[in-house]
């Protein structure tokens, strides 16, 4: 299961708690994040990884993508 969000241009704290919600549906899978600030990187990054998912992060332009994955095979 792979689905893709974008939350650039969305201000703080709505990046993580769309991200968040968006996790919880999806319980395991790879979700595709667009963001365009260090912080919304850096928080949801944080936000993924104490509840049990790996990031990737990758810059782009600028802005960032993040591939947030379940750790469960």
């Amino acid at each position: 299961m792979s689905e893709k969000i974008d939350v650039r241009g969305l201000s703080c704290p709505l990046p993580v708690v769309t991200v968040r919600k968006k996790l919880l549906e999806m319980k395991n899978g790879v979700l595709e994040v667009l963001v365009d600030t260090g912080t919304s990187r850096d928080n949801i990054t944080r936000m993924a990884v104490n509840t049990g998912w790996k990031v990737e992060a990758k810059e782009e332009d600028g802005e960032y993508r993040l591939i947030i994955s379940s750790k469960k095979k």
